[in-house]
């Protein structure tokens, strides 16, 4: 491919997207719908505008860290220490039950396994995908409803982040039957050094980021300095530690999200994620859709999956925050915040497909299920904050 197609790529992408998030802002849904929808008709499985590319694929990465160190920028830190221990709870909650789910949905198309057999490590990795979540859109969709940095917010970023490490944690297990090499405890070590490296880390850089902001109030050399220091966490975190580079860009965020021009940085972040790479990652969501090449069992085997794997999110997370004291809307509401799946979602399907536990006829129901939790879960939470609106933070 000509290297500048991706001009035309890029055009078609943010017009579009452009113009079908003004349509979902008119029928009082977020934008962020709308631009799904716009990649879903420009991609491949409807119009062919736009082929997903190497890329696109890489400026959405970029859009995804941009979203999430933005996430943390906006973070209210001493929130999110109080709801830690809840945010725990509810993660292993929203594990287990997705987990045991997606075992048993696979084993009522397939057959029942018995433990240790191919088929039975096949249903496990069904449940791992399912264990996922991707809190990117959910961030979006509180960030423009003004709830991002109330209690549930910040209880379902916590619960997110938190869910991503024991899923990654449960699918070194489960790769591990298939591969002697992968050592669980390995992954479970690297872990527990990232965040130790990242307290250290953080501590220093927000002291040095405190000066350098009191010496240089208000430039630009800050937020510039600041973007250097979330591609910088965000490489760190996957080269050094194996961990997703979206947790080490949301933990950059944190690290400055109580020095004085916190919010300057994210003013200046937010121009690039609007302009440019968050509608190409939100379109590419659609832009990875294909629907050539389905039978009416996979259809059914898909939307088996797709409602398991919404509703077990709800039942985990949602009944694990009732026990730790939230009221029913709330938990509701963290139930359907931790139901959206993404790039976690197909890092682990992909990781399946390579290590032989998954063929890729299932990864229609992966992108199946991305595309309809990325587009209900903002409404869903526009309706429910709507119902009951917490206190409104911008």
């Amino acid at each position: 491919m000509e290297a500048y197609v991706v001009f035309k790529d890029l055009a078609i992408i943010l017009i579009t997207a452009k113009v079908f998030g003004i349509i979902a802002r008119k029928f009082k849904a977020p934008q962020v719908v709308g631009m799904i929808i716009a990649g879903l008709l420009i991609g491949p499985g409807v119009l062919g505008w736009v082929q997903q590319t190497d890329f696109l694929a890489k400026m959405a990465e970029i859009g995804v860290v941009l979203l999430m160190f933005s996430a943390g920028l906006d973070t209210d830190l001493k929130e999110l220490v109080k709801t830690g221990p809840i945010a725990t709870l509810i993660a292993c909650a929203g594990v287990f039950v997705p987990l045991a789910l997606g075992a048993l949905l696979y084993m009522a198309f397939y057959g029942v396994a018995a433990v240790g057999t191919e088929e039975f490590y096949k249903a496990v990795f069904i449940g791992c995908i399912m264990t996922a979540t991707s809190v990117s859109i959910t961030v979006q969709a509180l960030r423009e409803l003004g709830f991002l940095k109330g209690k549930v917010g910040t209880t379902i970023l916590s619960a997110a982040i938190i869910d991503d490490i024991i899923g990654i944690i449960v699918l070194t297990f489960v790769i591990g039957f298939k591969n002697p090499e992968s050592k669980a405890g390995v992954v479970v070590l690297n872990t527990v050094l990232f965040f130790i490296f990242a307290i250290v880390v953080g501590f220093i850089s927000y002291k040095v980021f405190k000066i350098v902001d009191t010496k240089y109030p208000h430039t630009r050399r800050i937020p510039i300095i600041g973007l250097a220091f979330c591609f910088v966490f965000a490489y760190v975190a996957e080269e050094f530690f194996g961990i997703a580079d979206i947790t080490g860009a949301y933990a950059a965020g944190i690290m400055l999200c109580s020095i004085r021009d916190s919010h300057y940085i994210e003013e200046k972040i937010d121009i690039n994620s609007y302009m440019l790479f968050g509608p190409v990652f939100f379109a590419s969501i659609g832009l990875k859709t294909n629907i050539e090449g389905v039978n009416g069992e996979l259809i059914l085997f898909a939307l088996a999956f797709v409602v398991v794997a919404l509703v077990s999110k709800i039942v985990g997370c949602g009944l694990m925050s009732k026990l730790c004291g939230f009221n029913g809307i709330d938990s509701l509401k963290i139930g359907v915040g931790m139901m959206t799946r993404g790039e976690v979602a197909l890092i682990v399907a992909q990781k399946g497909l390579a290590v032989g536990l998954m063929s890729d006829e299932y990864f229609t129901a992966v992108i199946l299920l991305i595309i309809v939790s990325s587009i209900s879960v903002p409404i869903i939470l526009k309706l429910l904050y709507a119902k009951s609106p917490e206190e409104a933070h911008a």
